[in-house]
Order: structure tokens, then C-alpha cells, then sequence
């Protein structure tokens, strides 16, 4: 019986309501990684869904804007100085701009992973070859402040490890349950994954969020997984939010 009872519960309890502030409309776009065209065929999806209306438009980048893909400086160049279809745009960090960032910065001992995991790409997109980029002599910081422009790193140093838009808390990689977003590690933001994606925690809001790849949009209760890893499927895809509704934009195959 009180099995019974409680499963009775747990189906006529609504589900919480999770809204963006009145007169707005959010689209937070899953991982770019160097893929030029489709975020050039989102970005014109979401000007289309827009239409005549009169809401302030809001975009999210959800992170790991670089890597993997083949156009990294063309994606960082497109964001960097617009135009692009919204009132405001918001970059948040991810942990390969994170590790972009070390390398040129001097940190040698990521290099070697950063190569292994879309560095190699990312460097070729600012014009060096693979052939030199591969060699066992080849400086990865020395060659980044000669070849990526320092204005694209600034650009990159810009990005916040949340936004927070009505009930909604936008990030890279997740949050840890049960640990106050004042109170996070920047390394969570953009690093984590488990006790974040097995966690039916009620975080107090919708975490929106990039990092794992889905074959989807996802939707569980605590939190939307935007990651369609476009730089694997060709499919780059939008959260769009505006009241209490919930929609998803996708581009590519």
C-alpha cells in the first residue's frame, strides 16, 4: 500500500515551471567546434525564427567554440565581430578554450593533449601545416602568438562560466549537485560530468548545457543536453526559450 501511495504521488505532482523573463527569447547553441558553415546556417535559422517578433533577443554560446573541426579562427573571427541576430550575445567557457588559452599562454605540459584532442585542427585553421605541427620539435606556444592573433585570444579570456537567465542556468560541462553556483569550481563548469549527468538533483533552476555529446537535444528534468557534436554528425543545434516553452532548432544531417 504505501508503494501505491507514493507512485500515485509522484504522478499528480506537476513538474516544476521553469520560464526566461517576460519579453525575451533565449537561444543557447550546443558545441560549434570549428564548424563555420553550420553555425553560419544556424545563426540564419534563428534570424528566420524570429521573425516580426519584438522580444529582446538573447544568444548563448554554450562553449567549446574550437577544436576538432576545421575552422576554429573563421568560427572565433564570425563571433568576435558579428553582426549576429540578437540584442546581446553570451560566450561561455568551455574546456577546450580553456586549454586553447594555457597553451598560448606557455603551458607546455597541455600542449601534447590539446594537440591530441583539436589542437592540431585549430592551429591548422591559422594557417600552420600539419606536417610542422607534428613534429617533435614544434613549440606550441612560440607558434600560437605568431599565428593566432591576440585579439582572438582576448576574445576567448572574455567568456563566463554561467549565465543565468530567469529559472534557466546556462553552462559548458554541468554544475556538482548540491554545491551553490556562488560556490562552484570553474573546473566543474567545464569539466564535469560524472555526478553531474547521473544526478536527479532539483538544482533550484534548468541547467542548460554543452560538453556530452547526445544524439539528441536531451531533456530530463534537471537539465537539456544541446551537444549534437556537430563536428562528428554535421548537426549543430538551439535551445530556444521564451516563457515556459521549450523548442529545438537543428541544422545539418
Amino acid at each position: 500500500m504505501p508503494t501505491t501511495l507514493l507512485r500515485r504521488f509522484r504522478r499528480t505532482t506537476p513538474r516544476p515551471r521553469y520560464v526566461v523573463p517576460e519579453g525575451m527569447r533565449v537561444y543557447a547553441i550546443g558545441d560549434v567546434h570549428g564548424c563555420v558553415h553550420e553555425l553560419e546556417d544556424l545563426l540564419d535559422a534563428i534570424d528566420k525564427d524570429q521573425g516580426q517578433a519584438t522580444l529582446e533577443t538573447h544568444l548563448v554560446f554554450l562553449g567549446d567554440l574550437v577544436d576538432r573541426g576545421p575552422s576554429s579562427a573563421d568560427v572565433i573571427g564570425l563571433l568576435r565581430t558579428g553582426p549576429l541576430p540578437a540584442d546581446v550575445a553570451h560566450f561561455i567557457m568551455g574546456n577546450h578554450e580553456e586549454v586553447m588559452i594555457d597553451c598560448y599562454e606557455g603551458g607546455a605540459d597541455a600542449s601534447a593533449a590539446w594537440l591530441k584532442y583539436g589542437g592540431v585542427e585549430t592551429l591548422e585553421s591559422y594557417g600552420l601545416k600539419r606536417k610542422a605541427i607534428l613534429d617533435p620539435s614544434f613549440d606550441v606556444p612560440k607558434s600560437m602568438r605568431i599565428a593566432v592573433p591576440s585579439s582572438h585570444i582576448e576574445f576567448l579570456k572574455s567568456f563566463h562560466d554561467f549565465v543565468r537567465l530567469g529559472d534557466y542556468l546556462f553552462v559548458h560541462a554541468g554544475i556538482r549537485p548540491g554545491v551553490p553556483v556562488d560556490d562552484q569550481w570553474s573546473r566543474d563548469f567545464r569539466w564535469i560530468r560524472q555526478g553531474f549527468l547521473d544526478s536527479s538533483t532539483d538544482h533550484g533552476c534548468m541547467i542548460v548545457h554543452g560538453h556530452t555529446i547526445v544524439a539528441k537535444t536531451e531533456f530530463h528534468k534537471n537539465r537539456i543536453a544541446a551537444d549534437t557534436g556537430c563536428y562528428l554528425t554535421g548537426r549543430l543545434s538551439a535551445v530556444a526559450l521564451e516563457g515556459d516553452t521549450v523548442r529545438v532548432l537543428s541544422v545539418g544531417t
